[in-house]
């Protein structure tokens, strides 16, 4: 039987390091993907994702690599891991200082990219025009 691998995504806005980092974490067996709620979003960092949960999650499915999309808080626990019967945690970083029971890899992230990379982008972009 193939590995449960979650993998931790807010993903508000989604491009081509997340897709990487759900290729890589496809090798170790069938990807969850753990997608933080708007809500927790907005708890955590202030501001509504671009991309409502919904519409992250229709996004991801696609993805051939993942297999399901489950609701998630800000930060990953054990009890969640356990809850959901994960056998590995892939990260991008994120989690490198916190331990888990879990089997846990971490990923380098993709340089230069990120949500908050785009946001400041685009956000400039639209400055520019007004």
């Amino acid at each position: 039987m193939k590995k449960k691998v979650m993998v931790d995504l807010s993903a508000s806005i989604i491009h081509h390091g997340h897709v990487r980092l759900l290729k890589k974490a496809s090798k170790y067996g069938d990807v969850i993907v753990a997608l933080t709620t708007d809500r927790q979003i907005l708890k955590h960092k202030k501001y509504m994702p671009e991309l409502q949960y919904r519409f992250r999650k229709e996004i991801l499915k696609e993805f051939k690599s993942v297999k399901k999309i489950i609701p998630s808080k800000w930060l990953i626990t054990q009890k969640f891991l356990n809850k959901n019967n994960i056998d590995i945690l892939v990260s991008g970083g994120d989690y490198k200082k916190r331990k888990f029971k879990t089997k846990t890899i971490n990923f380098k992230r993709t340089k230069n990219i990120s949500s908050s990379i785009l946001r400041k982008k685009s956000s400039k972009i639209i400055i520019k025009k007004s």
